[in-house]
């Protein structure tokens, strides 16, 4: 199959057919480094590491531009005097490097800053003026606006006639030809620091938020690329403006418009106003960081994901079958002519749901069946076929990024504490075995009863006995 994805601009499924063969460019919107990562920027960037592994899985050479917005009028309004907006914006893009790095999201190719690329949106905001698609504003302001009436194709991503959008919130109105028009730059404010301003033909100032992302794109991608991805919530205004301003500077853009849906809690979209963010540090303080992992990542990219109480114990769950599986099956292929079968492909199920517009949920029902595949086997001493399934949970669980053996989700504490438990449970099987080549019985019987009371079970095989946690 070809790889599918649902277009956002089209409202459709479309085969994905790259720009250069072999080769795919991706920007994805990243954060505005006003205020610390929550569990819906963890998701967003998660899904598109997803689509970005199963590309590049398929055979593509991926280039990821994620961006960081430095300057914003958030970022101004949040920063103290004790605390200037650069130093604000510093610290936060480290809080999210930190929570993506957490759940092994993979680094971008590029992550340009907004404050880095000044003047190549300078030089967007001229192409558009000379086009007659925008204009200083007459007040004296130093704003530079985008003028929506003058580009017929304004709407056509989210299917809005103009008269029927709201008004810009981006700056005053009186100095605009039209309450849609946005800002593309605006200048400098009585009030704010003039480290927050540069120079400009307009005056001195800085770039509104949607001029930003079309110049990076277009400069580390250039001025056509193949998908354009980004939160539900971005459609409208951002993307939207994002879309006219390229265009009508002559600009392609984007080939695939691919949006990921949003995060409610119990029922409710998560939102400051209600109270109910769950913040990133939070989220990674509640369990391991490949459990949070497979929670986010295990609805459709598209779908809403529900956050409520227990959900990660579900995923942890789901995730200690797989990694129960992997542990038990090695054991019991060690010194066996298996061992060393390796399957690096995953089952065609697998890639027939990841080709159908990332469909991971159907995905992870393939490898939870290989994992009950795989258990069956080793019940039967069918090695073989508990070897093909071992290989293909293997390859899924890498392409997906929760590998439970990789060595980025081994923890100096946890392997240290699994250590010590294995060192202590198997100097007690030692006894037992003792036990039992002196024929006391009742001894054997005692000490499997005390694992046994203690959630351990101990299963005995012709290479020996073994130990594993009850439930799992």
């Amino acid at each position: 199959m070809t790889v599918q994805l649902y277009d956002s601009q089209t409202q459709s499924l479309r085969d994905f057919v790259p720009l250069v063969e072999g080769r795919v460019g991706l920007y994805v919107c990243g954060p505005t480094v006003q205020s610390s990562p929550h569990i819906g920027h963890l998701r967003s960037a998660l899904n598109y590491d997803q689509l970005r592994r199963w590309l590049e899985y398929s055979g593509y050479t991926v280039t990821l531009v994620r961006n960081v917005t430095d300057i914003d009028d958030k970022v101004l309004v949040n920063a103290t005097d004790a605390e200037p907006w650069w130093a604000l914006a510093y610290r936060v893009e480290l809080e999210f490097s930190r929570g993506y790095a957490a759940l092994d999201i993979l680094p971008p190719t590029y992550e340009p800053r907004a404050t880095a690329n000044i003047p190549d949106m300078i030089a967007l905001i001229e192409r558009l003026i000379s086009r007659g698609h925008a204009y200083p504003a007459s007040d004296g302001s130093g704003d530079v606006y985008f003028d929506t009436r003058s580009w017929r194709s304004y709407g056509s991503l989210t299917r809005q006639r103009l008269d029927d959008m709201e008004a810009a919130a981006d700056s005053e109105l009186r100095a605009k030809h039209d309450a849609r028009d946005f800002a593309l730059w605006k200048g400098t404010k009585e009030g704010e620091p003039d480290t927050a301003s540069w120079s400009s033909p307009w005056g001195p100032g800085r770039p509104g938020w949607h001029i930003e992302c079309s110049a990076m794109s277009t400069r580390y991608l250039g001025p056509r690329f193949d998908i354009h991805g980004g939160g539900l919530d971005l459609r409208f205004p951002h993307h939207e403006n994002e879309l006219a301003q390229s265009t009508a500077a002559g600009d392609d853009f984007a080939n695939y418009w691919v949006h990921n849906g949003l995060v409610s809690v119990a029922g409710q979209k998560m939102s400051k106003s209600l109270g109910n963010s769950i913040y990133a540090a939070d989220l990674l303080a509640a369990a391991r960081p490949i459990v949070i992992r497979y929670f986010l990542g295990a609805a459709h990219y598209r779908s809403t994901l529900e956050f409520h109480d227990g959900a990660l114990a579900e995923a942890e769950a789901a995730l200690d079958r797989i990694e129960v599986f992997l542990t038990r099956s090695a054991r019991r292929l060690k010194s066996t002519r298996f061992e060393s079968a390796e399957i690096v492909v995953v089952p065609d199920e697998f890639r027939e749901a990841m080709d159908d517009d990332l469909n991971v949920p159907q995905a992870l029902a393939v490898l939870h069946d290989r994992v009950r595949a795989g258990n069956a086997a080793l019940d039967a001493e069918q090695l073989e076929n508990a070897a093909t399934s071992r290989g293909e949970v293997l390859a899924m669980t890498t392409v997906l990024g929760i590998n439970p053996l990789a060595p980025q989700w081994q923890s100096t504490s946890s392997v240290a504490v699994r250590d010590a438990l294995h060192n202590l449970i198997r100097r007690l099987l030692t006894q037992r075995q003792e036990a039992r080549a002196a024929r006391d019985f009742a001894a054997a019987d005692r000490i499997r009863a005390e694992l046994a009371d203690a959630g351990i079970l101990i299963e005995d095989g012709p290479n020996g006995s073994h130990w594993r946690i009850d439930g799992e």
